[in-house]
């Protein structure tokens, strides 16, 4: 079995994103199963382009992406992703739509098929802050949450994916007083999430 886990780089006025250096922190293995991993640029369709490229030449069975959520206290699974780019930025290629669909023959939303529920179980009883989101937002994040949905429901039934939000760590709110957390309990969320992922599809 395989994991595809991805995650952003640093975008808008941060130096830096913990998706990003969660990806360098994990294993190649976990019980059994190959973790590969795909840092993705805050770019909308270029970052799925290089995430259809690994489904392609990796067949993973299950995706898992990663984005920061500045503000958030806890690790969010989200539960849906809607056909939406609303940019309340430009990405990191100066782009910036508003109202558009993210893919136009596409329905208005997709949920993940990730099992959220006995994985919010498990990161609660590991006590992890963790919690279920019903919005991954308007940005990138929910560009790939909904676009990797799309192109495996067109090309790849049978994969698994969905979307964690993580919050800012310790130094990225030095001056805005914002919710943090460690990147090594980001990291050990993650390798749990992926532990309950591999348990439920077993």
């Amino acid at each position: 079995m395989k994991i595809l886990v991805t995650g952003f780089d640093a975008f808008g006025s941060h130096a830096l994103n913990p998706a990003s250096l969660i990806l360098d922190a994990l294993p190649d293995t976990l019980e059994e199963t190959s973790i590969l991993t795909q840092k993705i640029p805050t770019v909308a369709y270029q970052s799925l382009y290089l995430i259809e490229k690994r489904i392609e030449s990796d067949r993973p069975d299950m995706i898992l992406s990663i984005g920061q959520a500045g503000g958030r206290a806890e690790i969010t699974l989200e539960r849906i992703g809607i056909n939406l780019n609303d940019f309340r930025i430009p990405d990191n290629a100066g782009q910036q739509p508003q109202n558009s669909p993210v893919f136009a023959d596409g329905p208005d939303a997709y949920f993940t098929n990730l099992p959220i529920l006995a994985i919010l179980q498990h990161l609660r009883e590991k006590k992890i802050p963790c919690a279920i989101s019903n919005s991954a937002g308007t940005f990138v994040c929910n560009h790939v949450l909904y676009g990797v949905r799309y192109y495996c429901e067109h090309h790849a039934p049978d994969i698994l994916s969905g979307f964690v939000h993580v919050p800012y760590l310790p130094e990225q709110t030095l001056d805005n007083h914002q919710p943090s957390m460690s990147l090594e309990m980001q990291k050990q969320a993650i390798i749990e999430i992926m532990k309950a992922m591999i348990k439920e599809r077993k």
